[in-house]
């Protein structure tokens, strides 16, 4: 069954997705927001987002932050602007399966308006936990890089317990840390406990912090306040993995004189090869469960 394929816009894990598409039969795949890009992808159309013929397109891949709210998209390897509209999404078939890394308001209203499907990549387990490894190793990496100690017999305390902070506690114990893992539930407290770390109330994280070298925060809320940073070690850092503005009260620490850092996308920084492999492979087994992918 031939498809046509439109990419539009996307980061450096996207040349990686690109090439990984390319190995499905009987596809067309159309690249909008790449005419700055040095290298070629031979057999693929580069084409202006005004030329596209959406009644002829199958799947659309959005970039990993999908739209802002007024439905502009980021291009990193083009000049172009480019904008969707409600009437741009009336104008697909049906049939039409939409792909971005996370959704918002504007996407949900015009997606559903217009009846089509969308995923949410990010959302899904599978691909957070793939991003998972290269995020923690990304937060090693961060560790290094901005302390003069070793990570080994650091004290180091992890805020969440989601598939993020799962591996990262994982990979800095395995590095000879001692962990401390900070989480709500009691069932996670149980689980941290089982799993040879130190379980830490998050009500109670302030109560730990004068013991910590290395705080690591995964939760995407305030939970890295000023009653925890007040008692950090001046020599300690805070690296936050979480998505922007991050739980860190950041103007807090730098008042304290503490190194507090909102990562960004770090698969997408220290990984990228890796992370568009992880995209492509998940978007392939979705679209071969659907019976699209031969």
């Amino acid at each position: 069954m031939s498809r046509t394929i439109a990419v539009i816009g996307g980061d450096a894990r996207y040349l990686e997705l690109i090439r990984q598409l390319q190995m499905l039969s009987e596809t067309t795949i159309i690249l909008v927001g790449f005419d700055h890009l040095e290298q070629g992808f031979t057999g693929l159309k580069k084409m202006d987002f005004e030329d596209l013929e959406l009644n002829q397109l199958d799947i659309i891949i959005l970039p990993i932050t999908g739209t802002d709210l007024d439905g502009n998209i980021e291009t990193v390897f083009s000049d172009q602007k480019i904008k969707l509209t409600k009437d741009w999404f009336h104008q697909l078939k049906d049939s039409t399966t939409v792909f971005t890394g996370i959704t918002n308001a504007f996407l949900n209203e015009v997606i559903k308006d217009a009846n089509i499907s969308l995923i949410p990549l990010l959302n899904r387990d599978d691909v957070a936990i793939y991003n998972s490894i290269p995020t923690a190793e990304g937060a090693i990496m961060m560790a290094i890089e901005h302390t003069d100690y070793t990570i080994h017999s650091s004290r180091v305390i992890v805020t969440g317990f989601g598939r993020v902070g799962q591996t990262v506690a994982n990979r800095f114990g395995s590095f000879g840390a001692k962990v401390s893992v900070s989480a709500n539930s009691i069932k996670e407290l149980a689980r941290i406990t089982e799993m040879g770390f130190t379980p830490i109330p998050i009500d109670q994280l302030h109560e730990y912090t004068d013991r910590c070298d290395i705080l690591i925060n995964t939760v995407p809320a305030l939970v890295v306040n000023q009653k925890a940073i007040q008692k950090l070690p001046s020599n300690a850092i805070i690296i936050d993995l979480a998505s922007q503005p991050g739980g860190t009260d950041f103007e807090f620490a730098k008042k304290r004189g503490i190194q507090a850092i909102l990562t960004g996308s770090l698969p997408s920084i220290v990984a990228p090869k890796t992370a568009g492999r992880i995209l492509a492979d998940v978007i392939k087994q979705i679209l071969l469960n659907e019976g699209s992918v031969s």
